[in-house]
């Protein structure tokens, strides 16, 4: 009997019509037998994950890092590996579990079998792959629009970061763990659970999602154009490493600040401060690469 998979599409994702042409007619042709759903509402995804898991081995996302997010809710819990089709714009988990961006390629992935566990993280109740972030990624989330991301593809994250560091401000934040508490005063905190995040930056330069841990750093700048001189160690995964940056390891976090601010989870902004966060260790099975490379090729 062939393996049964339930097969999301998000159309709105920026090659989302050559996932469903390439990846379903790759995945069919070795051996898959797909329940193929179409959703233009990802927050619908977890609901239609639970109603059609009866007889499934498999959930395959075609779609970018929100996509998957939305998925992921309707998925813990309910024991079936994630296939991972990447036709977003950055695909940080594609990146971070060494998927490769060609859809026949990443088909052949699914379709082989060979899982990996991960970690999640978890905060206010929403879990995530990648990270949580406050501050100026919410702000370029927000200046990131469908329309910026079908003109300019992955340079626009560099457009929209422009666009919000004019107005970013530093925030006062409260930062406690196991071992202790720091007060910031940052335009950025991120807690991350992957690797990479954002245009592919690294949350820290030997992050990984199955080290049971959380990467937490804050940026302490006092002007925005310091920024611009932390860029290079923020490519490498390397911030930790200046004085402007604080950066912290734990397996929970909580993070509280002075008014309620927006949390940016996965690259959707899904709840607000004060947030509490904490590791699920291998949470999650998911199709990759047996040895999948440090740094992504995506």
């Amino acid at each position: 009997m062939p393996s049964r998979a339930l097969y999301l599409v998000n159309p709105g994702a920026r090659r989302a019509q050559e996932a469903a042409d390439e990846a379903e007619a790759t995945l069919t042709a070795m051996g898959l037998d797909l329940v193929s759903v179409t959703s233009y509402d990802p927050a619908r995804l977890g609901d239609i994950i639970r109603s059609e898991q009866e007889g499934l081995d498999r959930v395959i996302v075609a779609g970018g890092d929100g996509t998957l997010n939305a998925a992921l809710q309707g998925l813990v819990g309910t024991g079936l590996p994630l296939g991972v089709i990447p036709v977003g714009t950055a695909n940080n988990l594609a990146r971070t579990l060494g998927i490769p961006s060609s859809l026949t390629e990443a088909s052949e992935i699914v379709a082989q079998g060979t899982t990996r566990a991960i970690d999640l993280g978890w905060v206010n109740g929403r879990y995530f792959f990648t990270t949580a972030s406050i501050g100026l990624s919410v702000q370029i989330t927000e200046a990131l629009t469908h329309r910026t991301k079908q003109r300019w593809g992955a340079l626009a994250y560099g457009v929209a970061a422009i666009r919000a560091l004019a107005r970013s401000r530093p925030f006062h934040a409260e930062i406690s763990w196991s071992r202790g508490s720091r007060h910031s005063r940052s335009i950025q905190v991120v807690v991350g659970n992957g690797r990479y995040y954002g245009s592919a930056l690294p949350v820290a330069e030997d992050a990984a999602i199955d080290d049971a841990r959380l990467d937490l750093y804050t940026l302490e700048v006092r002007h925005w154009w310091e920024l611009i001189a932390l860029v290079p160690a923020l490519r490498r995964g390397q911030q930790g490493e200046k004085q402007s940056v604080e950066a912290l390891r734990a397996t929970e976090f909580q993070i509280r600040t002075r008014h309620p601010m927006d949390i940016n989870v996965d690259g959707e902004i899904s709840t607000q401060t004060p947030a509490h966060c904490r590791v699920l260790p291998r949470a999650l099975g998911v199709f990759a690469p047996p040895q999948p490379p440090v740094r992504g090729t995506v």
